[in-house]
């Protein structure tokens, strides 16, 4: 799988929601009803990120829930996507990129958000032929502001920019005509997992799901 194509894969998984929640795991027993509390919200997408040890098989969970698109976040080594492909990833999500991260992902056939922070960083992926690109930390990074800049010199690329972003600050981003969708987690607060409490769950994504975009 080229760059290119992943990026048209990407861009797809992108619009499907304005929001795609990012997961940390560390319930193996929350995977699934938490994945169907989203998904019944209207937010499909989801990115369960790597930093737990449950976290591949929480992705194998949550890949078998009917209506979801599952992807593997913080991906940082080719083992790394091997273990997402093998877990039932559809796509990843990475920090930053590497040439071995984006060979490896080549190879899988696993679609990939790589990230960018900087002009440089930004070009660089796009001169690969990664026209949809993760930004991040995106608050930390200039945010919006910087977003909407670098939309003028380089408008052949779209973002999901994840890091700092909440339901504060959202439209700031998606009104922006290159922000595909947002990547947050308060659409899964910690205090409603500990609760089980699936149908704030619900809502929360429910709201987030009727977000304008630009």
């Amino acid at each position: 799988m080229t760059p290119a194509e992943q990026s048209l894969k990407a861009a797809e998984i992108c619009r499907l929601a304005p929001v795609v929640p990012v997961l940390v795991i560390e319930d193996l027993a929350q995977a699934r009803p938490l994945a169907e509390a989203l998904v019944a919200g209207g937010l499909p997408a989801l990115e369960v990120t790597l930093r737990t040890p449950c976290a591949l098989d929480a992705i194998r969970a949550m890949a078998q829930v009917p209506g979801g698109v599952v992807g593997a976040g913080t991906l940082l080594t080719p083992a790394d996507v091997k273990a997402a492909k093998a877990a039932g990833a559809c796509f990843g999500v990475s920090p930053g990129a590497t040439d071995r991260l984006i060979a490896a992902c080549a190879d899988e056939g696993l679609p990939l958000l790589p990230g960018g922070a900087t002009a440089s960083e930004i070009m660089a992926l796009l001169d690969r032929g990664y026209t949809v690109q993760k930004f991040f930390p995106a608050e930390q990074s200039g945010g919006a502001a910087f977003l909407k800049s670098i939309g003028a010199p380089i408008p052949q690329v779209r973002f999901c920019p994840t890091g700092g972003i909440s339901l504060k600050n959202a439209a700031d981003y998606l009104s922006l005509p290159n922000i595909l969708c947002i990547g947050g987690s308060w659409v899964a607060p910690k205090d409603a997992l500990a609760r089980r409490d699936w149908a704030q769950v619900t809502r929360l994504a429910a709201e987030a799901a009727r977000l304008p975009r630009g």
